[in-house]
């Protein structure tokens, strides 16, 4: 199974990116293609740039890496309990391109923050707006307070339970 796994941040020490890293990893005999989003770095989307600028090459990268896998895995950063700026614009311009722009891959969304909820409001929106632009959730996990459940050493979840419902979600994408 190709997996494509991305943190929706363009964090450089994005803990998003560790928690789905991590959870990718749990997916045996798997390919995993962990995308960073600074990669896929455009103008801020309008209609004016659109006009100027078509279709970029680099919103369209970034549907090809979709387009060319089996599965998807997104950890959703959240800022001031929305998506970061940087993952809406770049899905602003994809979906330009293709509105469909999970092209009916199957996914498993995560969560992560700091604190206690986890980033539970912007999982919620990514939930209720996924399916709408063809994406399959067969899964969701938020983690919250990350830095208590997660061994920065080992890379992994040191919390029991929440490494069961993480391990759940997980397979539940195959």
């Amino acid at each position: 199974m190709k997996i494509v796994a991305f943190a929706a941040s363009s964090s450089k020490k994005s803990i998003n990116k560790k928690l789905v890293a991590y959870a990718s990893s749990l997916i045996e005999s798997s390919h995993v293609d962990v995308l960073d989003l600074n990669d896929y770095e455009l103008p801020l989307f309008s209609e004016d740039k659109e006009t100027e600028l078509g279709k970029p090459a680099l919103a369209q990268a970034f549907l090809e890496k979709i387009a060319g896998c089996d599965a998807l895995v997104i950890s959703f950063a959240e800022h001031n309990g929305s998506y970061s700026a940087a993952y809406k614009n770049l899905f602003d311009w994809c979906s330009r391109i293709n509105p469909k722009v999970f092209q009916n891959k199957s996914m498993v969304l995560l969560s992560t923050s700091p604190g206690a909820r986890g980033g539970a409001g912007v999982l919620a929106q990514a939930l209720n707006s996924a399916p709408f632009f063809a994406g399959e959730v067969k899964a969701s996990c938020s983690v919250p307070s990350f830095y208590e459940n997660f061994d920065m050493e080992k890379s992994s979840i040191n919390n029991e339970e929440i490494k069961l419902a993480l391990q759940s979600a997980m397979a539940k994408l195959v």
